[in-house]
């Protein structure tokens, strides 16, 4: 299905919005409310909902060019992007989503963030084993639990939260739950100060005997780990690897940029047209990049018709993504040098957002211990 609307409605918003603060909100570490506002009323935040609920109804590839769009000028809000998309994936799978209409209509009508509340310290990078356990109660559950990398914690308006179901016989027997952001007893427990992402408000959280009633209940019973797998794992993995894309394209542009107006006066010549070594490291940049969108368009259209290599590409995806980010920032610190390292271009920015794709679970190295046990035939869990 076509979407180069919501594409060029998205790189709109990412110019006029998005990037005159970004630089700012990335020293303060301030969470963008009105890139989120923006994007809600351009109608996409319900990009992936159901057109049944209001929403446009697209899939992964129109999911994928939409967050590399907005991670060229900010990655932090392609992160908080990515994870409301994740979380109303995980309300339209809900057994009963009907039930979730109301939700449903005002993410479509971009009144509602909502985001994942998966990870714990206890499990780290392990994030389909909650180490938290929910309680029965005579109205739903009672959650304790301590979660971490909360992406706009605080600003959201509901978390898809896991926890231990209350029979849960095994690490994986997990159930997912919709948790308004005004329940009595959640409470975000630090302010955000990463290396980078600074802006996507990725605070830990605390629930504190938060009562969440039945019909708030995601999955069925001990599930949760299913839905992690199937639902989240593939398009998260997807979206991760996209705003990687996003800050590779941005950091060839930047270098780009830099290359053709900065000049060696006493030559009367450009680094670009003096430094053939520099020439040759931007098209190493542009190689990496490329490669990477293909590897992202390979891997939605084994999304699009599954079959026996899909999940090893899933797997591969974000793997490969985090290192190509990561060498191609490396090599637009480097063609720019002092330009860069004082900040007077968004390289550094784009260098440090790098780093995250490859510390974020499931990290390079999980990843990695997945494909290797799915090459020799290893169950993965």
């Amino acid at each position: 299905m076509d979407h180069s609307r919501e594409v060029a409605r998205a790189r709109d918003i990412a110019q006029s919005v998005i990037a005159p603060s970004a630089a700012s909100n990335d020293k303060e570490a301030r969470f963008s409310s009105e890139a989120v506002d923006a994007l809600g009323k351009g109608g996409l935040m319900g990009l992936t909902v159901p057109k049944d609920f209001g929403g446009i109804g697209l899939g992964p590839r129109a999911m994928s060019d939409v967050i590399a769009t907005i991670a060229e000028v900010d990655a932090s809000v392609a992160m908080v992007y990515l994870m409301h998309a994740m979380g109303t994936a995980c309300i339209v799978a809900a057994p009963a989503a009907a039930s979730f209409a109301p939700t449903l209509r005002d993410i479509a009508a971009g009144k509602h963030l909502t985001t994942l509340a998966f990870s714990e310290k206890g499990s780290r990078s392990h994030f389909w084993t909650p180490v938290s356990k929910a309680e029965k109660t005579s109205t739903g559950a009672r959650l304790n639990a301590k979660k971490s990398w909360v992406t706009s914690a605080g600003h959201a308006t509901s978390y898809v939260v896991t926890a231990l179901s209350h029979a849960a016989k095994g690490p994986t027997d997990s159930t997912l739950y919709l948790v308004d952001g005004r329940t009595p007893g959640l409470r975000v427990d630090a302010p955000w100060d990463g290396m980078g992402l600074r802006a996507n408000a990725s605070s830990p959280m605390t629930l504190e005997g938060c009562d969440v009633a039945e019909d708030r209940r995601l999955t069925e019973e001990g599930t949760g780990f299913k839905s992690m797998l199937e639902v989240v794992l593939p398009m998260f993995n997807l979206g991760t690897a996209s705003v990687a894309l996003g800050l590779c394209r941005a950091a060839v542009a930047a270098t780009v940029t830099h290359l053709r107006t900065a000049t060696f006066e006493h030559l009367g010549a450009t680094l670009g047209e003096s430094l053939p070594t520099l020439r040759a490291t931007l098209a190493s940049m542009q190689i990496e990049t490329d490669g990477l969108a293909s590897r992202i368009a390979d891997t939605i259209d084994h999304l699009e018709k599954p079959g026996d290599l899909t999940m090893l590409r899933v797997l591969e995806v974000k793997a490969a993504a985090g290192e190509s980010a990561i060498r191609v920032t490396s090599d637009a610190m480097r063609a720019c040098g002092g330009a860069a390292f004082s900040k007077h271009t968004s390289i550094e920015r784009f260098f440090r957002d790098a780093h995250a794709g490859a510390v974020m679970a499931p990290t390079g190295d999980v990843l990695r211990e997945f494909i290797g046990k799915a090459l020799l035939g290893i169950p993965l869990f």
